[in-house]
Parts: C-alpha cells; structure tokens; sequence
C-alpha cells in the first residue's frame, strides 16, 4: 500500500507511523488480497494484570518475555500475538507492526457483518485492565493516533475487543469513555458500538 500523498507521507512510512516507537514483532503476516482497512480495534493489556511501567506487553509482542518471571504467565505461556499499537498510561506510544501487513491481536471475531478482523483492522492495545479506567495522557495520544490512522486507511468503525469477540473477550471495558473518544476525534456516533453515552467512571 502507498502512502497517499505528501501529508500522509509526513506521517508514515510503509505503514509506520514516525512518531511511535518502533519495535518490530515476528508475529505479524500479510493482509488477504483486496483487504478494506476500515477498522479500529482498541484493546487493554498489562502484564502482570494491573502492574503498569514494565517492559513486559512489549517482550511479549516480540516473543521475548520471560515465562517464568510471574505465575500468571503460565497462563499465555508460548503465545504468539501482537498488535500494531500499545498507548502506555504516560500517552507514550509504540509500533509493533506495519499498518500495512495483519498484526495478531483480535483472535476469533466479526464486525460490521465480516470476520475475522484481523484481516482489515488496526489494532491499538492501552496499558490498563479491562473495566477498569483510563488516563488522560491515553485518551490524548488516541485524539491523535485515530485520526492518522484515518489519513492513510479509510476508518469507518472502531470497536472494542468485547465487541467484536463478545463473551469471549472484555477489554477494554466499562471504564473506557467512548463518548470521550468520539469527542476528541470529531467522528460520527455511527462510527462506534452503540451506544455512546458519557461514562461516570472517574478519570
């Protein structure tokens, strides 16, 4: 996929974007032919659940992390997954995968009448824990990311992991504002799952 002008080519470059961290994961493969990019998954992770400031989501997303360094990592341990972005709570970002190419973050899903949503997705993890809320920090560098993604795909939906795998996935659950995102990027309330309300959640 080309870049689609100067603009965009300010922004990215063969589907990284300049102004993350770039750290390339193995876990990654090509988009089907004719693949419509047209969907933003967003995700929660930490590793262990709940400790935030380590290093561990992205040894994880390069099949570096140390199994037996915590038992809860027996849990995945040898998983293969990643995601093209993680936002940590400071607002910093990271890039695991081009844009371009499939990242492994979404599993068995279906969205806007499609499965398998790896295929057409971008997929941004945010370092926290499923229903439980986000920072400002966050919520500011996804003002951001969502609209440059939009500059080079043609971004249509954005969902959560609960939506688009429910009952088998909650991230990044009751705590994360919708309204707040829908706000910050200006997008149409069609754009994302129904309903968007204000949340009460403190921030």
């Amino acid at each position: 996929m080309s870049d689609a002008g100067p603009a965009t080519s300010d922004l990215w470059q063969d589907g990284w974007l300049r102004s993350a961290n770039r750290l390339p994961s193995p876990n990654f493969g090509p988009r089907p032919p004719g693949a419509h990019i047209d969907l933003i998954v967003l995700h929660s992770i930490s590793l262990p659940p709940g400790r935030y400031g380590g290093d561990e989501v992205q040894r994880l997303f390069t099949n570096r992390l140390d199994w037996d360094a915590h038992p809860y990592f027996q849990q995945i341990r040898g998983a293969e997954v990643s995601s093209h972005f993680y936002v940590r709570r400071d607002g910093a970002l990271w890039q695991f995968v081009s844009c371009d190419a499939r990242a492994w973050h979404a599993g068995a899903s279906a969205w806007r009448g499609r499965g398998n949503c790896n295929d057409d997705s971008v997929g941004i993890e945010l370092e926290g824990l499923e229903g439980q809320t986000f920072e400002a920090a966050q919520y500011a560098t996804l003002a951001a990311l969502c609209p440059a993604i939009a500059q080079r795909y043609p971004i249509g939906f954005v969902a959560g992991h609960e939506h688009i795998a429910p009952g088998r996935k909650h991230d990044p659950g009751a705590g994360f504002e919708w309204a707040r995102l829908q706000a910050d990027t200006g997008w149409p309330s069609a754009m994302f799952p129904p309903p968007v309300l204000p949340q009460t959640a403190n921030r």
